[in-house]
């Protein structure tokens, strides 16, 4: 077991900056004593499309706007513990809701905003929400459709004016609010009815497969992993930080908003995905919180300029992160200085320096959590000079479990646990979970709680692990996601997807074969990448049915096996079908956190993975 009492990096320790749960009390004490420490300071940044530009709020215009928001939530009569909903991209509104609602003693409830109408309302009955707030007519299409089975809604709230609806419980934010308000006390600041054991929120799990789980956190749950996370890096006023990942998941949600209003950043929402380059360069962020999927596509974008540059250019680039890699090396301490290392001024001023000015030039700290971040990435962008930390989390967990630290840093491991948070290996290698974060249980569903948590309160993750001897955490596999074949044969498909994914040529990828004789694989194939295979073997790129021909296939095959050569022999892909369609949250094949939907991507292709096996 292990139990990580120590700062064991570059942490600021108790830095005076830091709002401490003893402080703040509750997640709205958080908001409120910001406010008092700095009022003037930038706390939201965001882009308005009327006015074509980024415009700034201060935590003193939030305090006005919170109270208005508040304001209008005491005019529907809710009492503390009444759930409400918000279904909004990231913006200011987000955090003006969620801390309105917190000050009142409500329990908040996200919803996705690219989520299925039928989860949507599934969600919203579950919890039994009382007020929805959403953003555009987009949106209310798709709710309108299932409004009937939330008969729990009093009242929805849009953002956006909604024209020529039928709905009585409907109202425009801008008739909603009240033009100005005063903040008042938090409800039962000075009782039981509010206090930082009282539930907060409920999460539910995107989850890869089944009904999403309400996951009810408190607010100490979430205002000690908070902070316990900010003990771990050097972060605090004048660090600005670029929020994309959605706040209705738990990972951006107390690391993008919470952690960031603890310490005093300066948040910018990001317009969109898409937009996400643009905007590193607009925001030139000195703080990065993202999912693996990110990195991979700016390393696949590198690899595919590369490809397609002078042989010269691919040189001094493996040369700069191999004298990368060697420096940050030394910096940790596991290597000792080697002639090569003078060479590094001149690879950062041709090589670094150009990718890591993609990223807006000013990053010195990027932390990726949600799934394993690929070895090679984290490698090429550590030794570009990008500090990249590895942690590890659950929403069950509130969500921080460990996490790497910046003078004690194994890309390979998900680092060592948090102040107050204990680990251990039980049966089946599952890796354990016992500390402040953990949840308070699952909403309406004890039976699922106590699969979960054990009666010592022991959270069992459902990853399998191992600890090293320097208390660093490695994964090593998902006791969920295991392939059980035909012959008894195990097989981990994440594991595999990750290897198979080093080639360039995918995008994505989905290995299959529970309860079958042999492995399939679904990989849905990079656009520039399937360009430059198409020129080699003299075929057309553009041509749907040559992603089907049978000699493209066994090419494919062969590159498959190249990438997957250190599995056993047993682990084999036989077939694979190549897809140009990329697997998206809007299709529903992949969830928020750009996990794949393995249930759904089986659905949407039973007749491809049918043929696959037919013959066989």
């Amino acid at each position: 077991m292990l139990d990580n009492n120590n700062n064991n990096g570059n942490g600021n320790g108790n830095g005076s900056h830091l709002i401490t749960p003893e402080q703040a009390v509750t997640l709205h004490g958080v908001f409120v004593e910001r406010v008092k420490r700095s009022p003037e300071s930038v706390a939201y940044r965001y882009f308005d499309n009327q006015q074509n530009a980024w415009l700034d709020l201060s935590w003193a215009q939030m305090r006005e706007q919170v109270a208005c928001w508040q304001a209008a939530l005491l005019r529907e009569g809710l009492v503390a513990g009444d759930r409400v909903a918000v279904m909004l991209r990231n913006c200011p509104q987000w955090v003006m809701f969620d801390q309105a609602a917190l000050s009142l003693g409500l329990v908040v409830v996200p919803l996705y905003t690219v989520d299925r109408p039928e989860n949507v309302a599934y969600i919203v009955n579950d919890a039994g929400a009382r007020v929805l707030l959403f953003e555009t007519s987009e949106q209310w299409q798709a709710l309108r459709s299932v409004r009937e089975k939330m008969p729990t809604v009093q009242r929805f709230v849009s953002l956006n004016l909604i024209a020529g609806h039928d709905e009585v419980r409907m109202q425009h934010a801008v008739a909603w609010l009240p033009r100005q308000a005063t903040l008042a006390p938090p409800r039962g600041a000075n009782s039981s009815e509010l206090n930082s054991a009282a539930l907060a929120t409920i999460m539910y799990t995107s989850g890869t497969t089944g009904r999403p789980k309400g996951v009810m956190l408190s607010h100490n749950n979430i205002l000690q992993n908070a902070y316990a996370a900010l003990l771990t890096c050097n972060i605090g006023p004048g660090d600005t930080m670029l929020s994309f990942l959605p706040l209705s998941h738990t990972f951006e949600r107390t690391a993008g908003y919470y952690m960031a209003m603890m310490a005093g950043l300066t948040v910018a929402y990001a317009r969109s995905i898409p937009l996400l380059s643009e905007d590193l360069q607009s925001i030139r962020p000195t703080i990065l919180v993202s999912v693996p999927r990110i990195y991979e596509r700016v390393y696949g974008v590198i690899l595919s300029k590369l490809a397609d540059g002078p042989r010269l250019r691919r040189e001094l680039f493996a040369l700069a992160v191999n004298v990368g890699w060697h420096r940050f090396e030394r910096q940790q301490g596991r290597a000792a200085w080697h002639p090569k290392l003078l060479l590094w001024p001149v690879l950062d001023h041709l090589v670094a320096s150009k990718v890591m000015a993609r990223l807006g030039g000013r990053l010195r700290l990027s932390v990726s959590g949600g799934a394993a971040l690929p070895a090679e990435v984290s490698r090429v962008f550590i030794a570009l000079g990008l500090p990249i930390l590895q942690g590890y989390g659950m929403t069950e967990t509130s969500p921080i479990v460990s996490v790497n630290r910046q003078g004690n840093n194994f890309p390979a491991s998900v680092g060592t646990t948090l102040e107050g948070v204990a680990v251990r290996i039980g049966a089946q290698d599952a890796l354990l979970v016992k500390g402040h974060g953990n949840m308070l249980g699952y909403w309406n569903n004890p039976e699922a709680t106590r699969a979960i948590i054990d009666a010592e309160g022991w959270l069992n993750t459902g990853d399998t692990a191992r600890i090293s001897e320097t208390g660093h955490i490695y994964i090593t596999g998902r006791l969920k996601e295991i392939i059980v074949m035909s012959n008894g044969e195990k097989i981990p498909p994440a594991d595999m997807e990750l290897h198979i994914a080093r080639d360039a040529l995918f995008d994505q990828v989905m290995v299959y074969g529970e309860g079958k004789p042999f492995l399939v694989a679904l990989a849905v194939v990079n656009p520039e990448g399937w360009k430059r295979f198409a020129e080699q073997h003299g075929i057309r790129a553009d041509m749907p049915e040559s992603l089907q021909d049978t000699r493209v296939e066994q090419q494919i095959l062969a590159r498959i096996a190249d990438q997957i050569s250190e599995f056993p022999g047993y682990a084999r892909i036989r077939r694979v079908r190549l897809v140009s369609e990329p697997w998206t949250i809007e299709s529903g094949l992949l969830t928020p956190t750009l996990k794949i939907k393995r249930d759904q991507v089986v659905v949407k292709f039973s007749e491809e993975i049918k043929r696959l096996y037919d013959g066989h």
